[in-house]
């Protein structure tokens, strides 16, 4: 009889933890963690686009380049009021230091002198902010040629060579490899079964991978129209996974 009430009491275990332990498994995708809209900060034509779509690009490699020619003009522009202030310059302390000269023999005024000398002092001031611009203007150059920030994939592309580069507006977008992370939706009813920081298991079919994952954001926005939302979890990344790639998500929950 002890036997029996014995195994009868195993079996009302193993049931109740049957009815009290599930997996929940979740559609899903890979995301990059660190997306970066690649803009240009000069208003110019496009000169030449160096990526395409799908493209992977190392840290520091050219992504596209603006034509100069603005740019040139201004610094001709800016060139030529420096040396125009030089001359005006030149001639004028010439005038001040023979001024001068006239002074200590009483054939000038005073007046005539401090006014020369004033003349001279701006016109040297002058040189100085054209020299200045000419310097602004060719920090400009830097801008002309944009570069990737880090190393990812392109995966978008709205630019083409002889477009107008219009600072704001996103040219390229930019996603980091090395940031990657699953992105998912559960249902609302769900939410008292997940946490952060819970482990779950990651399959990538297309790249028959299954890994190890764990639950790093629960995002507290619901989705009106599903009542879900959004989670994010971590992953042991290897190589050949990408954004956009399909992926399960498996929770086991008590």
């Amino acid at each position: 009889m002890k036997n029996i009430i014995k195994s009868l009491f195993i079996v009302s275990l193993l049931t109740s933890s049957f009815l009290y332990a599930k997996s929940i498994e979740l559609s899903a995708t890979v995301i990059s963690d660190n997306e970066k809209y690649i803009t240009s900060r000069f208003m110019g034509f496009i000169k030449s686009v160096n990526v395409s779509e799908g493209d992977i690009v190392k840290k520091g490699q050219l992504l596209y380049s603006i034509d100069s020619t603005e740019i040139d003009s201004k610094k001709r522009q800016a060139s030529l009021s420096v040396q125009m202030y030089e001359n005006q310059y030149e001639t004028m302390n010439r005038n001040y230091e023979r001024y001068k000269r006239l002074y200590t023999k009483g054939l000038v005024s005073k007046f005539e002198m401090e006014q020369l000398e004033l003349g001279t002092n701006n016109l040297k001031n002058m040189v100085k902010i054209s020299k200045l611009q000419v310097k602004e203007v060719e920090n400009q150059y830097r801008y002309l040629t944009i570069k990737a920030p880090n190393d990812g994939v392109i995966v978008r592309k709205n630019i083409k060579s002889g477009e107008m580069a219009i600072p704001g507006m996103p040219a390229l977008v930019l996603s980091d490899l090395s940031s990657l992370k699953i992105n998912t939706e559960i249902s609302e009813g769900e939410l008292k079964n997940i946490y952060v920081g819970q482990d779950a298991k990651i399959n990538i079919p297309s790249m028959g991978i299954t890994t190890k994952g764990k639950i790093v954001a629960i995002i507290p926005s619901s989705n009106p129209m599903t009542h879900s939302f959004t989670v994010k979890l971590s992953f042991e990344n290897s190589a050949n996974i990408y954004p956009g790639m399909y992926a399960t998500v498996i929770i086991e929950t008590k």
